[in-house]
């Protein structure tokens, strides 16, 4: 007997509506604001060193830091992906945003 058939009356699968688009090419990256970084002690970070810090709790296709909230120490940042005023907040403090090899 077929999977989901129910003896000639159309089946419960095919009734119900279809909804919405999954696209199987998206990235998801772990997101970190530059607020979240000025609070944390470290002055280098990366992933290794945010997931023992707790600021990140699943890598998935990488790390990305955005512009959120201020910057008022130098510190290095070694991510994925760079917002362009995360990295512009970064280098204004004097740090350095270094990108890190291909994600995902």
């Amino acid at each position: 007997m077929m999977r989901g058939f129910e003896g000639g009356q159309m089946p419960l699968h095919r009734r119900l509506p279809k909804r919405g688009f999954n696209n199987i090419f998206k990235k998801r990256y772990a997101i970190v604001n530059v607020g979240l970084l000025e609070k944390m002690q470290s002055e280098t970070f990366d992933p290794a060193t945010l997931i023992e810090l707790g600021a990140v709790r699943k890598l998935g296709d990488g790390l990305k830091i955005l512009g959120n909230g201020e910057l008022k120490r130098k510190i290095t940042v070694k991510a994925h992906i760079f917002s362009a005023s995360a990295r512009q907040k970064i280098e204004a403090a004097g740090g350095t945003a270094e990108i890190i090899g291909a994600a995902g």
